[in-house]
């Protein structure tokens, strides 16, 4: 967001009329951490969801994302939807060491990963850790622990691009001498492949469905969200290179491995993501860092490349 705000404030500086208006957006809840699923702003923006479910979502507590956002006065009063989009760009850190490991600047951001994500229950029997001999057992965290090397063989067995991760995982009832008889845990799958994503998801089911046959299981698995692998538009992405190359910042292209807001919006028009490197590659973690040169290089992209995208809208050559 401030990126966009210090390119109106750069070019009102200096007295610059674009040939098509520029808007700056803040989304609300890319990142889904509170309310699933994530990119919900954007998402309802682009008519992915509705806005009446959207509201109803609730957290972990009950409380829904409607009386959270009256609670701090963004409930807001515009609509949300039927915004024309001449052309969108978005400015982030990369969230990974890709940039850093290469010694770029900047990336030019080709596409995004597809992403399938489950909520898995897998339950057995709780039972006393003292009495029950371990080949009676009905261990559900004991299967748990095959379908967490499953997901990383899966992703590892389907590269480059691919990954899996176990998020979140709860044992029940989580007492130190009682087998757990209940794990609920999260599936995460990523590719630029449909079929290589959709590959990966079936050879981690059949391990769950395998590992619980094997050692008296029943398992629940419900899909929490889907988003199809991603390319940008080659006009955006080239006003990206366009301008790292004019500005004489190294630069490479690059996929991103997580979700964006640009990937909802770019079902409305045009669309492309500029990426800086971020120390250590570190993200989603309270020591994530990214150099002031870094970001200033990145905020000086977002504006040769609105600037030139807005020259390109108003004489018909980009176009949703």
């Amino acid at each position: 967001m401030l990126a966009g705000v210090e390119v109106l404030r750069t070019l009102n500086d200096l007295n610059v009329e674009t040939e098509a208006p520029l808007e700056v957006v803040v989304w609300t809840n890319e990142e889904g951490s509170r309310f699933p699923p994530c990119m919900m702003g954007s998402g309802v923006f682009a008519e992915k969801f509705t806005l009446a479910d959207t509201l109803a979502k609730v957290d972990a507590d009950g409380v829904s994302v409607g009386d959270a956002l009256n609670a701090i006065g963004y409930a807001g009063t515009r609509s949300v939807s039927g915004h024309k989009v001449g052309a969108y760009f978005e400015a982030h850190i990369e969230q990974g060491p890709i940039l850093e490991d290469e010694d770029k600047t900047i990336g030019v951001v080709l596409g995004a990963l597809g992403q399938k994500w489950f909520d898995l229950k897998l339950r057995g029997v709780e039972a006393h850790a003292g009495p029950t001999p371990m080949h009676l057992r009905k261990d559900a965290l004991v299967g748990a622990a095959a379908v967490v090397a499953a997901v990383n063989a899966a992703a590892l067995a389907h590269q480059p691009h691919a990954c899996g991760t176990v998020g979140c995982l709860q044992a029940y009832p989580g007492s130190r001498n009682v087998i757990p008889g209940e794990v609920r845990m999260t599936l995460d799958f990523r590719h630029l492949e449909p079929a290589r994503l959709d590959s990966m998801i079936a050879q981690v089911r059949q391990v769950i469905e395998d590992t619980c046959a094997k050692h008296g299981l029943s398992f629940d698995m419900q899909p929490t969200a889907d988003f199809p692998p991603l390319y940008f538009d080659k006009g955006c992405v080239e006003a990206v290179r366009d301008a790292a190359n004019g500005l004489g910042l190294s630069n490479m292209d690059i996929v991103s491995g997580a979700g964006h807001d640009a990937i909802f919006v770019a079902e409305l028009g045009p669309a492309g993501m500029i990426f800086v490197p971020c120390e250590g590659g570190i993200s989603h973690n309270e020591i994530e860092n990214a150099a002031p040169d870094d970001l200033a290089a990145g905020c000086a992209v977002l504006l040769r490349a609105m600037v030139a995208a807005s020259a390109a809208i108003a004489s018909g050559q980009l176009a949703a």
